[in-house]
């Protein structure tokens, strides 16, 4: 599990440009940041930092968790301060329902980072698809929901307070030896012939990725579904397949190369409250 203080660091690495000015902006060594940021390498399994002479610079990678990192961070912040204006001492059981990619990169950190500033309250994740979450919402499910409220799926009313809190765009996943890896936007009529990785029927993601394949006028080639994004980055990181996927479900442990759509699809990260 990534340390969100070490990823606090890398993202002012990327701001700053060097560890020495980390390092006064943190107020400490510069070898304390660089030993910090090793233990984030090693955290993540992945080289983020190379150097270039005397100094350090970010890798393709570590740019990449750097700039997915910062938005993160700020939503968990935001997370934080919602829940420590319900009261001076927050107490007691909140339930939040969140959708999978949100879970491992949004939920998890701020739920450890709530537990530590306030050992009294309970915050309780659930997993919900986008679709299921407002419902679940109204009904008393849950306390808060996590959803995304893009392409006209999800009721919503003056019933329901909502805060955006990021803006993540889908993109192709390809094995890393695909020959378009290396190339800019892509048009998804190019990958008609692909064997395509979908989401489990009925979910999200396998909705919005049939209609994106449509719209680019093909049915895609079915090679397997999973309901889980690691198990999808594991069989594409194989060259069996490819896949959208929202960039919030990219892991950088896996070898995959992504690319942005010709046509830009970007979802709505919205917190949502009774």
């Amino acid at each position: 599990m990534m340390n969100p203080w070490r990823l606090r660091l890398l993202c002012r690495l990327e701001t700053l440009g060097t560890v020495r000015a980390v390092a006064q902006a943190v107020h400490m060594s510069p070898s304390g940041v660089s030993q910090q940021l090793a233990v984030l390498e090693s955290e993540t399994g992945t080289r983020l930092l190379e150097r270039t002479g005397r100094r350090v610079r970010l890798t393709s990678a570590g740019l990449i968790l750097a700039r997915r990192s910062r938005a993160l961070l700020e939503q968990m912040d935001g997370l934080e301060a919602q829940v420590r204006g319900l009261g001076q001492e927050p107490a007691g059981l909140v339930r939040l329902g969140t959708f999978q990619s949100a879970i491992h990169t949004l939920a998890v950190p701020a739920v450890r980072a709530l537990a530590s500033a306030h050992p009294r309250l309970q915050v309780e994740v659930v997993q919900l698809e986008p679709h299921e979450s407002l419902p679940a919402l109204r009904g008393g499910d849950v306390d808060l929901a996590i959803t995304t409220t893009d392409f006209g799926e999800l009721p919503l009313g003056e019933d329901l307070d909502l805060v955006v809190l990021a803006r993540d765009p889908v993109l192709l996943v390809l094995p890393p030896s695909h020959p378009a890896a290396g190339r800019g936007p892509v048009d998804l009529a190019a990958f008609a012939d692909e064997p395509w990785t979908l989401d489990l029927p009925h979910s999200y993601m396998a909705g919005l990725a049939l209609r994106l394949c449509r719209q680019a006028r093909f049915e895609p080639r079915v090679a397997a579904r999973f309901g889980n994004y690691l198990m999808t980055l594991q069989h594409v990181e194989a060259g069996l397949s490819i896949a959208l996927l929202p960039g919030l479900a990219v892991d950088a442990r896996y070898r995959v190369a992504t690319r942005e759509l010709a046509r830009p699809v970007t979802r709505t990260i919205t917190a949502a409250v009774r």
